[in-house]
């Protein structure tokens, strides 16, 4: 493998561990709904923000993939 293939798979990598990461969270954040009522306020920001982050990292993902094929 040439340095730079070996650089994408690390890059891809620790794409896919934040995306794992956030999803978790919001997931996390969304299954206190029930248990936490009296903390909505918190777990609405975290799950607010996890899926933005998300979002977002998803969508730069998918333009450098694109990049990659043209």
């Amino acid at each position: 493998m040439s340095p730079a293939v070996i650089g994408v798979v690390i890059v891809f990598l620790l794409v896919g561990s934040a995306l794992g990461w956030y999803s978790q969270k919001t997931y996390a954040a969304h299954g206190d709904v029930k248990v936490a009522k009296g903390r909505l306020s918190g777990g609405r920001k975290t799950r607010w923000r996890s899926a933005v982050l998300v979002v977002v990292i998803s969508f730069l993902l998918f333009l450098a993939f694109r990049d990659v094929l043209h």
